[in-house]
């Protein structure tokens, strides 16, 4: 059990007394990834482990024909010339062959090094060549013509092996196929020689380099240990009762640590995992699959919810109204509940039928039968948590980084708090620093920074603790709020610091907003870059007679924009008036992963929105001088 102790500036900290040194769950647990999968396929033996679709239908593949692949393609890569500690990245979207790849690389001591779908290839080609990467799996044809050019000057890359082959003809590219086989006659040939393989891999061994985001500099490799990863898989899901007749459908990206260990945790509690075809068919996805268990970001519940918002706003005002009502009756219903408050009869009986009429269709949307939602990622806003609770939705909240394997601090089915991301998990300690920083350590934490030694230095304090970068503080039962980012604090000329992350939160609640930047660095006011839903938007001008059909011309009227600020000034009156956005600017195209404004974590690059929309920014300041004068 964690106990509350305080740091030396008289702040509380959560401190686990053998974070330090970790002590497992149970005598024969596993320490290296090899282990975890091993457990696995013996513990929870099934004939539908990992599930894809294929040709409309799902295609299952068995906890014993995982393992053979697994085993050919880590002698496949062997008979390549690769070696224990040498690189193997992989770029390509959400699949078994790409869990069976990274699980190969595990069993045979190799360093897996992914790469997100979205990275434009100057960025792949740094990574490639900053890692050392020795084979390189892509997806298909199109990934490859890509990345071609850059794939030239990338001077330790040998081969390159492709998922699904079709269309190419290459020099040193191989299909995933010809590796298994080449695998496999070497299995034939030397038996023992994959046992030898995997006992080589010790629980200190990185296991994988992965780059982060790049939103405030240059990518880093972050190291993770084999103990890094196991640890935190087993320890996050200490307190969930998970077990193989749980269902898991896999939406997020692999490349993202967050995904990847959800990943560990399904196939380590012998669930059946299912593979979402696309982000686009994810929907769809979910009304086959039925999931128990979602694992989403924020941004994904918040489309759920406008989503459904514009449905209901669509068929009539009506319809609307009744939507709206019961989405207030749900956050009443979520805030008693959480906060053990008796539960009226009225309030009860409201809440009925709220659910018949709308709750009931919010949770049909994933499935019908899941039992909680994990989100992680980014900040999830209060409202939207407590709208989805109210709905019969739950959702844990949980908070870490890539150099922490990544879960730092959980809630869980017996732990949970409105605004908070839990507390720390088994083992692990955090502590807030005199700025307000959090800072953590354990057995999750990362072993540094691939060739970056000061980068290293630089993340840890002198006594050992893991500097997060965000600012946050923890309340007397030692739950965990997320303040903001530490880099992401700006301050105004006048000397005021102002945290963006919560004004935006409040702002996008607006049925009428998709996303919002908070800009003002060193500025007189903070101001916002808005994103306006523009179906909604639409359904307005219908209403209102207004002759307005396109984004550009959304955004280029004069009435929309005052709806826009008096919607955020309603929503941000509580603010101290230093904190108030003053001006607002609207954006016709929605920040995204592959325009260069979103990580794939869907969280704001705010240094690539201050330069990709400098213009508008200094036209917003110009003009309030302007209007001063």
């Amino acid at each position: 059990m964690a106990s509350k102790v305080s740091d030396q500036n008289s702040q509380p900290t959560v401190k686990t007394p053998q974070s330090k040194r970790r002590v497992p769950l149970f005598a024969e647990e596993p320490q290296t990834l090899p282990e975890l999968f091993t457990y696995s396929i013996e513990k929870h033996p099934r004939a539908n482990l990992l599930n894809y679709k294929k040709d409309g239908e799902w295609q299952p593949i068995s906890s014993a024909e995982m393992l053979s692949r697994i085993e050919n393609i880590a002698l496949g890569l062997y008979s390549l010339g690769l070696r224990k500690s040498e690189k193997a990245a992989i770029l390509a979207a959400n699949s078994p062959e790409w869990t069976l790849t990274d699980a190969a690389c595990q069993f045979a001591g190799y360093v897996n090094v992914p790469i997100y779908t979205t990275l434009a290839p100057a960025s792949v080609e740094y990574i490639i060549k900053d890692s050392g990467a020795q084979v390189f799996f892509l997806q298909n044809a199109e990934c490859l013509e890509r990345l071609r050019e850059n794939l030239y000057s990338c001077p330790t890359l040998k081969q390159i092996v492709v998922f699904d082959p079709a269309g190419i003809k290459t020099e040193n590219t191989i299909s995933l196929d010809e590796l298994e086989k080449a695998g496999a006659k070497i299995k034939a040939a030397e038996p023992g020689l994959i046992a030898e393989l995997q006992k080589a891999v010790q629980p200190n061994d990185v296991a994988t380099l992965i780059y982060t985001s790049g939103t405030t500099g240059e990518p880093k490799g972050v190291m993770l240990s084999q103990s890094n990863i196991v640890s935190n898989v087993i320890d996050t899901g200490e307190k969930y009762k998970f077990d193989e007749r749980d269902v898991p459908l896999s939406v997020l990206p692999l490349s993202h640590i967050f995904e990847r260990s959800a990943m560990y945790l399904y196939i380590y509690n012998g669930m059946g995992v299912h593979y979402a075809e696309s982000i686009e068919k994810a929907a769809d996805n979910l009304q086959e699959v039925r999931p128990t268990i979602f694992v989403g970001v924020p941004r994904i519940f918040e489309k759920v919810y406008a989503k459904a918002k514009l449905k209901a706003a669509q068929t009539s005002p009506t319809k609307e109204k009744i939507f709206d009502w019961a989405i207030e009756v749900g956050k009443d219903y979520a805030l008693r509940t959480e906060k053990r408050r008796r539960i009226s009869f009225f309030l009860g009986a409201k809440h009925a039928v709220a659910d018949r009429i709308v709750f009931s269709r919010l949770r049909a949307f994933f499935g019908g039968r899941l039992r909680f939602c994990i989100c992680g990622g980014a900040a999830l806003s209060d409202d939207i948590y407590l709208i989805f609770n109210g709905a019969g939705v739950s959702i844990m909240q949980g908070y870490g980084l890539t150099e922490t394997s990544p879960v730092i601090t959980s809630s869980n089915p017996f732990s949970v708090r409105l605004g908070a991301v839990g507390k720390p998990i088994r083992n692990v300690e955090i502590r807030i620093a005199e700025d307000g920083e959090i800072e953590t350590i354990g057995p999750n934490v990362m072993l540094g920074y691939y060739n970056k030694e000061k980068a290293t230095r630089d993340a840890f304090t002198a006594d050992g603790w893991f500097k997060t970068g965000d600012i946050g503080r923890i309340d007397e039962d030692g739950f965990l709020y997320i303040t903001d980012r530490k880099k992401e604090l700006f301050k105004t000329s006048g000397g005021k610091y102002i945290a963006p992350s919560p004004i935006e939160q409040a702002i996008k609640i607006s049925r009428f907003v998709n996303q919002v930047v908070l800009v003002g660095n060193e500025r007189k006011f903070p101001s916002a870059l808005v994103v306006p839903n523009f179906e909604q938007l639409f359904n307005y001008a219908k209403l209102k007679n207004l002759d307005l059909k396109t984004p550009k011309e959304f955004c280029e009227s004069a009435l929309i924009l005052n709806l826009i600020e008096r919607e955020a000034a309603k929503l941000t009156e509580n603010l101290s008036q230093y904190e108030k956005v003053k001006k607002i600017a609207l954006l016709e195209n929605e920040l995204t992963v592959e325009g260069g404004e979103l990580t794939p974590t869907l969280k704001v690059k705010r240094r690539v929105v201050d330069e990709k929309y400098k213009h508008v920014i200094d036209k917003i300041y110009a003009d309030a001088e302007k209007e001063k004068s």
